[in-house]
């Protein structure tokens, strides 16, 4: 198997270990200004949405169901003299299993080693107890996003300012991530807030996540697109064979009747989810997708680490 290589057009390891392993130091004689950012929130706030429209290109997979983001996942952005890290998190949520405790887990420990953290709220939806929950966790000097302008009326919008004004934090930015209204303004914000520091990636680097977990969450991503109810959060991704140009994906659902709905009659399904990836892919890729049962994964927490989440 050829060994596969970190993306470079889209982050997986602690924030202090990361320090502590710098890839570039940058000339003495030159200031450079880098840090990290970590969006949080409660699920489907846009905080993918907002991590790709701030990178220029598809870092994170995004739909409309909660818990599409399972791990922390983090794109870089370079500007002359300043290099930021933003790293996307899952959901913070009541947890009805392992799974979910793990994902809120991954989420609350991407706070407190960052320079800053950025409170993404729905605008769309009221500021709740949930909302409050995530905001009590934010350290002073944090930055509040409201996001999905396209879709919210101004009453809306100006009923979560009013909203998140009492928490008190550094800085509001209602924004549309899906068009990137108001993004330039949230980004020079967060970059005015970086202190001195290091190139933690090579120019150019958008992010390090590996290219087989990049196409698993491809995959993962079309099956949430075009499976529905519960199906998608007892879906899980991972690429078994990588002997380019060919890849095969494991597709694990946790009941027999599950493997049925995946594949789709005739195998329909699996065809369309194919065909979906490869077009995100260099041309002349093939994937093979096979879909397997892993009984109750989401709740046995050995086997959710060793599926990397």
């Amino acid at each position: 198997m050829s060994e596969p290589t970190p993306r470079t057009d889209a982050v997986d390891a602690p924030e202090l270990a990361l320090r502590e392993q710098l890839v570039t130091q940058p000339d003495a004689s030159e200031s450079f200004r880098s840090g990290f950012v970590t969006f949080v929130g409660r699920p489907n706030a846009g905080k993918s949405t907002l991590l790709n429209q701030i990178c220029g290109t598809k870092v994170a997979i995004v739909s409309n169901k909660p818990q599409t983001t399972r791990t922390q996942i983090r794109g870089v952005l370079h500007r002359p003299g300043v290099q930021v890290v933003f790293v996307d998190t899952p959901g913070i949520h009541k947890p009805h299993s392992p799974l979910g405790t793990r994902l809120n887990e991954t989420a609350s420990s991407a706070i407190g080693d960052v320079d800053v953290a950025v409170l993404v709220v729905d605008a769309t939806a009221p500021f709740g107890k949930g909302d409050q929950f995530v905001a009590d966790k934010l350290p002073p000097g944090s930055v509040v996003v409201i996001n999905k302008l396209d879709q919210a009326n101004r009453e809306q919008v100006m009923t979560q300012l009013a909203a998140t004004a009492e928490l008190d934090l550094e800085a509001y930015f209602p924004i549309s991530a899906r068009s990137g209204k108001g993004v330039d303004a949230l980004v020079d914000h967060l970059i005015s807030r970086m202190p001195e520091g290091p190139r933690y990636y090579p120019d150019g680097m958008i992010t390090d996540m590996p290219e087989p977990v990049h196409v698993a969450e491809l995959v993962r991503e079309q099956l949430f697109a075009l499976t529905h109810q519960e199906l998608p959060y007892s879906i899980a991704t991972r690429v078994t064979e990588w002997e380019w140009p060919k890849i095969r994906c494991e597709i694990l659902v946790e009941r027999d009747s599950q493997k049925g709905m995946v594949i789709g009659k005739g195998g329909s399904l699996l065809k369309r989810v194919g065909i979906a990836v490869r077009e995100q892919l260099p041309e002349g890729v093939f994937i093979e997708l096979h879909v397997s049962v892993d009984r109750d994964w989401q709740r046995k927490p050995a086997r959710i680490e060793e599926l990397g989440y």
